[in-house]
């Protein structure tokens, strides 16, 4: 640790109340900016919900059907209300996210070194944008894929048949592409947590890629469980999930590569004792 590192941590150094009051600063910025981001959601619920339903318009144009004719209902008076509310809070956590994060880094990087906090600076970076990818892989493909299968289902053949038709709840619907949003936006974190991990000590790749087997077997498993119960999202969701468990083994060597050549040229540079005895 050099000298203008330890001078920097012990002027952030503080007592117990002032990182209690500055605790209380962050998450007053961070709830306030949550809740301005749920007041302008909920405000605009009923677009947003249409812009959600555009998938299911797509897979019902997929299932030869007529994509002007969605119809989805509710069977409580409260129902869609409630529906609106959550779409609120979907939506505010998104928009607040990047606040969140900032006073999130703000309340820590006061306690990290100037390297640590450049290090630190790229996954703030990193996690809303292979979110968004996440999300966005469930909005153009996996959401339509989805409501295809459920679609197919249907039984609307000839009139000796009884007609089978779907007819979502709007808050099943929320529900379901809210569940797979989060879950494959949580997936999507996993080159960030793994990174962050082996920085810390606590992975190495030697060990990341010795557990690949037990890695596929654990996606899938959660692919069951985070997912409705139906092969197409499981598989789609397991699969990103595996080749997201290889970027991090590789990341994770980079990350070793570039911690061994900082270690050596570390060991090369002369220590103060050397330096002072060549001088003289």
């Amino acid at each position: 640790m050099s000298k203008e590192d330890e001078d920097e941590i012990e002027k952030s150094s503080a007592p117990l109340m002032e990182h209690l009051i500055e605790l209380r600063r962050r998450l007053m910025w961070s709830i306030g900016g949550f809740f301005v981001a749920f007041l302008v959601c909920f405000f605009f619920a009923k677009q947003l919900f249409n812009l959600l339903v555009i998938p299911f318009q797509w897979a019902t144009d997929w299932a030869g059907l007529d994509p002007t004719k969605v119809d989805l209902i509710y069977t409580a008076p409260q129902e869609f209300f409630f529906t609106q509310i959550k779409l609120g809070m979907f939506g505010g956590l998104v928009l607040a996210f990047p606040i969140i994060a900032t006073q999130i880094y703000k309340f820590i990087a006061p306690g990290l070194y100037r390297n640590e906090r450049a290090a630190f600076r790229p996954y703030l970076i990193a996690t809303p944008v292979l979110f968004l990818i996440g999300a966005s892989l469930v909005y153009f493909f996996f959401t339509p894929m989805v409501m295809w299968f459920f679609l197919s289902m249907q039984q609307v053949g000839p009139d000796n048949e009884v007609q089978i038709s779907l007819l979502p709840r709007v808050s099943e619907y929320l529900g379901l592409i809210m569940t797979l949003i989060f879950s494959f936006g949580l997936v999507f974190q996993l080159p960030v947590a793994t990174s962050l991990m082996t920085r810390a000590g606590l992975l190495t790749a030697d060990g990341l890629a010795s557990k690949r087997k037990y890695a596929i077997v654990a996606a899938f498993v959660a692919a069951a469980i985070l997912t409705p119960p139906d092969p197409v999202s499981q598989i789609g969701l397991a699969l990103p999930t595996i080749l997201l468990y290889e970027v991090s083994i590789w990341l994770a060597r980079r990350v070793e590569r570039k911690r061994a050549v900082e270690e050596a040229e570390r060991e090369a540079e002369p220590s103060g004792d050397e330096s002072s005895a060549a001088a003289e």
